[in-house]
């Protein structure tokens, strides 16, 4: 509950990506990937309890904000109090420390720029002063965060060095997870624009948020086309083409307003463009992650 432990997979799916589109890598050490893995995750980690952390210091959380709503807030519920938050925050961050120290010494500066970039963006995204995501900036830092730098990050640290093509590769997955957060936002604009938090769908208004949210995930369709065409993606990857008939589920919510009340038993009212677009993301993703799978083991990489 503390860490969102529901939402990891759209990282530990990142990190698949970097290692199957590492496979075949004359210079790819299992050890240091699967570190890298436990990095990036706990990095996730971090930055959940960080969230909540921040949000609650500067006021953004209360009681009747979507946070408290759709699941208990960690401090406001009475779950662990603000120093066993802050306490969580701060040891997950040293083990992602001794994580990068260690990547460090085994593949050099490069590392440092990925994880420090990440934790600036991931750390900057609710703490004041920056507040990233009250400046129609958190959906770029979710963008950068979930392609080139977990998928970059993740494949120097089981190489040793990262390519142009690796980064393109990484944008079409990047994309699923921002249009998570793009459902969510649009879901908050209620409670955030009386706030002055000014998210991409409070600046865009809910009508052209959900329009770009749509276009993101058609674009992961059609940016991994082209990366196969481009010979980037191994060819197997479009067996991503089977998560359509989700998307045509989900597709047509986007294209209206909220309903005014949830479905019977839907499970994380007030959200509810956010966990659509989730479902959508986890199918494309496993399939994606499927493809490239197929493809390292036929050496198709």
């Amino acid at each position: 509950m503390l860490t969102r432990a529901a939402v990891l997979p759209m990282t530990l799916t990142a990190g698949a990506i970097a290692g199957l589109l590492a496979v075949g890598h004359p210079d790819l050490h299992l050890g240091w990937f699967a570190l890298a893995l436990l990095g990036i995750t706990g990095a996730h980690v971090a930055n959940n309890l960080m969230n909540d952390l921040f949000d609650a210091d500067v006021g953004s959380d209360t009681a009747t904000y979507p946070r408290a709503l759709y699941a208990p807030h960690p401090v406001l519920s009475g779950m662990i109090s603000r120093t066993g938050l802050a306490t969580a925050a701060l040891a997950v961050n040293l083990a992602c420390l001794a994580v990068m120290i260690v990547l460090f010494v085994a593949r050099g500066w490069p590392v440092v720029a990925f994880a420090v970039g990440g934790f600036v963006l991931s750390a900057a995204y609710t703490a004041p002063p920056l507040r990233l995501k009250k400046r129609a900036l958190g959906e770029p830092t979710v963008l950068v965060v979930w392609g080139p730098l977990m998928v970059g990050g993740t494949y120097y640290a089981a190489v040793g060095e990262v390519t142009w093509g690796v980064v393109a590769a990484s944008l079409p997955y990047a994309l699923l997870c921002t249009a998570v957060l793009m459902g969510k936002h649009i879901d908050k604009i209620p409670w955030d624009a009386p706030q002055g938090i000014t998210t991409v769908p409070v600046l865009l208004g809910e009508r052209a948020g959900r329009a770009v949210t749509q276009a993101m995930m058609a674009g992961f369709y059609v940016l991994t086309a082209a990366l196969v065409v481009a010979g980037t993606l191994p060819w197997p990857t479009l067996v991503i083409a089977a998560a359509l008939p989700k998307l045509a589920q989900v597709w047509p919510a986007f294209s209206r307003p909220r309903p005014e009340r949830p479905p019977a038993g839907f499970p994380v009212w007030p959200l509810w463009f956010a966990p659509l677009a989730f479902v959508h993301t986890r199918r494309a993703g496993a399939l994606f992650v499927a493809g490239l799978a197929v493809a390292a083991v036929l050496g198709w990489t």
